[in-house]
Parts: C-alpha cells; sequence; structure tokens
C-alpha cells in the first residue's frame, strides 16, 4: 500500500469536495427535465455488465515460444531400482 503525505492527503481531500461543488453547480444549471434523463440514463449505464472481452479469437493457436525460451521438460523418474 502506498503511504502519502499529509500535505497529499489534504490535497486530495480538497480536490474531491471542490469536484462535488463543481457538479451540484453544474446539476442546477441545466433544466430539471434534462438533469431527470441524464440521471436515468446513469442509472442504466452503471448497473450494465461489462464482460471483458478475449485475448485472442477464438480457434488461433498461441504463437510458440522464441528460440531458446521453450519450456523444460518434465522430470521423469529415472532412479534405477537400487539394491532389488
Amino acid at each position: 500500500m502506498t503511504k502519502h503525505s499529509r500535505h497529499e492527503r489534504e490535497r486530495r481531500t480538497a480536490e474531491s469536495e471542490r469536484m462535488v461543488e463543481v457538479q451540484r453547480a453544474w446539476e442546477a444549471s441545466i433544466p430539471a427535465p434534462v438533469a431527470a434523463e441524464f440521471a436515468r440514463e446513469v442509472a442504466v449505464a452503471q448497473t450494465r455488465v461489462y464482460e471483458k472481452q478475449p485475448d485472442m479469437a477464438p480457434g488461433t493457436l498461441p504463437r510458440p515460444p522464441r528460440p531458446g525460451r521453450e519450456p523444460k521438460p518434465t522430470k521423469e523418474e529415472t532412479r534405477g531400482n537400487r539394491g532389488r
């Protein structure tokens, strides 16, 4: 976790408070029907579920590793039968 100085925390708090003031002033400046429609659209957007797109198209094979970067083969049991 990142530690921030007292000054930094106070600055961020002041910025947040200022943004709330600006947002309230903006909402008060637009007509009520427009504000209601905007609030409804925001609520719909916030409830929307976004699915992460896959990294690759379905059915495509991954690129092979670069030469010299191949994974190590799995170790197999090579110990002989000692003393039996």
